[in-house]
């Protein structure tokens, strides 16, 4: 499992369940807290929205040790042993 698979579900998982609380107590919400329904409605989907959005970025490779960059202009090639 790549890193940033982790990191999707870790983001997922927490904004999925707020977001889905924030819309429960919007629904349920009466009497005085009725006033702070829209404000639960915007923060409960906003939260969904976001934890559903980080599942469409794309998994970048995880760089092993053999994937060492190339030595830029005017730097010694240290891979090869020369010094």
């Amino acid at each position: 499992m790549s890193l940033n698979r982790t990191a999707k579900g870790i983001v997922l998982v927490p904004s999925l369940l707020l977001g889905a609380a924030f819309l429960a107590a919007a629904a349920w919400g009466g009497g005085p807290e009725s006033a702070n329904r829209s404000l639960a409605l915007g923060l409960g989907l906003s939260l969904m929205a976001t934890g559903l959005l980080t599942q469409l970025f794309p998994d970048r490779p995880e760089r092993s040790d053999d994937d060492t960059p190339a030595p830029g202009p005017g730097q010694p090639d240290t891979a090869s042993g020369d010094s």
